[in-house]
């Protein structure tokens, strides 16, 4: 009976045979190249580096894939933006000493484009984490160029998305045009150090997702299992205005990865060798709720709503006929000014007593927060000292933050801390009024029942004494007739 063998089998195959007869497996040299449809694979045999293509294409590409396993997946791609249309692809040190792709014609399709190398000396080795490295030769501190320095769609563990300030250098994964196409995409994850770090999503040049702000053991607000919380790790050199996010899940036994879709969406995969296939373990985009800004300024945004959308207490939306459609891009606008605000118009010292905070609990923070030092039973008074700060709230691994300005990116959550909005005393009674209202309602109401009930329990019980009083003359007249 014949056997069919899959293309896993061959792949491990293969491996073994490259392992038994060949050396430096995972190396090219000036004298060692790769043609299509060869591959060098990490000593590990966790990857490869080779060519490929993609469904419902035919175009040729050269990349780093996951090796061994049967779903091809694609963690980089060298020439992602100039495909190779036929088989004729090479991947070799050029003269120059860089790592270059060529097509039939050794036109150079990709390049490493560094300018310090040793041309006859450099070599590109695969390591065993799907990093590839270009370096002088046998000098392992030499390292000319990194593909984890210019990744693609892929966040791999050990690899790290940075911002450098001062060298104006950022690390950044870059989403695919199309799940089979692989050219630049709209969005682009990466860190960015506002006053506190967070992680981000760009559409373009637009900010379209934020993490909320880092408090040395998870991001206010974003919503993740609790232990995914502890395979990202954030680093801060605010003195050299350098910051990382790094990524490294504890269980090595399992192949995982994240990636930032063509939709924008980041997601975690992890592969089930029982279902032979990757599977998401989760999703840092859950709801339109964390679209950055969906509710404009001073709105808040609550997915289990209809509308999802809603103004601030002591807000009214600015263009109502725009909310009634549903659009609530123009955000909310104070219904009252604040009572300092009125008095520094009018030319006196601001009032403390005047204004006041709401409290609202489980909050992702709103945007672009000020960090302060101050301990968490001073926050109130320092904000309140400031005409210009709208609200503050506190978390134990940051200190107090603050906010100037429109407050915009709010939304509740169930990982979210408490935020205090300032509102003048005349919308905090408000609420007082209201609440006092209801309960004198209430209240009143019962009153009423009960006075009625009681008037009702009279009437029965007197009524029903004269029938009694009735029956028994009557009774007693029929008893002397007879």
């Amino acid at each position: 009976m014949g056997k069919t063998i899959s293309c896993s089998v061959l792949l491990s195959l293969m491996s073994c045979f490259y392992l038994l007869f060949a050396t430096a497996l995972d190396t090219i040299t000036p004298s060692k190249s790769i043609k299509d449809p060869e591959f060098i694979i990490s000593r590990n045999g966790t990857f490869r580096l080779g060519f490929f293509s993609l469904a419902n294409s035919s175009n040729r590409y050269v990349g780093i894939l996951y090796h061994q396993i049967p779903v091809q997946t694609v963690v980089w791609v060298a020439n992602r933006n100039r495909p190779l249309n036929d088989s004729s692809g090479i991947l070799n040190i050029s003269d120059d000493g860089n790592l270059v792709v060529l097509n039939g014609k050794t036109e150079i399709l990709w390049s490493s484009n560094v300018t310090n190398t040793a041309p006859n000396a450099t070599t590109a080795q695969l390591s065993d984490f799907g990093n590839l490295v270009l370096s002088n030769g046998d000098d392992a501190g030499s390292s000319l160029w990194e593909s984890f320095q210019h990744p693609r769609n892929a966040f791999i563990e050990t690899m790290e998305i940075s911002t450098d300030v001062k060298k104006g250098r950022k690390v950044e994964i870059k989403s695919w045009r199309s799940h089979d196409d692989p050219s630049d995409g709209n969005f682009s994850f990466g860190i960015e150090p506002f006053n506190i770090p967070e992680f981000v999503i760009w559409n373009n040049n637009q900010l379209y997702f934020r993490s909320g702000p880092w408090n040395g053991n998870m991001f206010i607000g974003l919503i993740l299992p609790t232990v995914a919380f502890s395979w990202f790790s954030v680093v801060s050199d605010n003195q050299q205005q350098k910051f990382y996010i790094g990524y490294e899940d504890s269980n090595h036994n399992m192949l995982t990865y994240c990636e930032l879709d063509s939709q924008g969406k980041f997601n975690e995969r992890r592969w089930d060798a029982g279902k032979g296939n990757w599977i998401k373990s989760y999703s840092i985009y859950h709801t339109d709720c964390d679209v950055y800004g969906k509710c404009g300024e001073f709105g808040i945004c609550n997915s289990t709503k209809r509308p999802i959308c809603s103004c601030l207490k002591g807000f009214k939306p600015r263009n109502a006929e725009e909310w009634s459609r549903g659009n609530w891009s123009s955000g909310c606008l104070r219904t009252t000014p604040l009572q300092c605000q009125r008095d520094n118009n009018n030319g006196s010292g601001a009032d403390q007593g005047d204004d006041g905070f709401l409290e609202m609990k489980m909050i992702k923070v709103p945007a672009f927060p000020d960090r302060s030092s101050t301990v968490n039973g001073e926050c109130k008074d320092q904000c309140l000292k400031n005409c210009s700060c709208v609200a503050y709230a506190y978390d134990s691994g940051i200190g107090c933050m603050m906010w100037s300005g429109d407050l915009i990116d709010v939304q509740e959550s169930s990982r979210g801390v408490d935020l205090y909005i300032r509102l003048p005393a005349s919308e905090l009674d408000k609420g007082k009024s209201s609440k006092v209202i209801v309960i004198t309602t209430v209240i009143g109401g019962i009153v009423v029942i009960t006075i009625s009930a009681l008037f009702l329990r009279c009437r029965m019980l007197k009524h029903k004494g004269r029938n009694n009083k009735q029956k028994h003359i009557k009774h007693q007249f029929c008893s002397e007739k007879i």
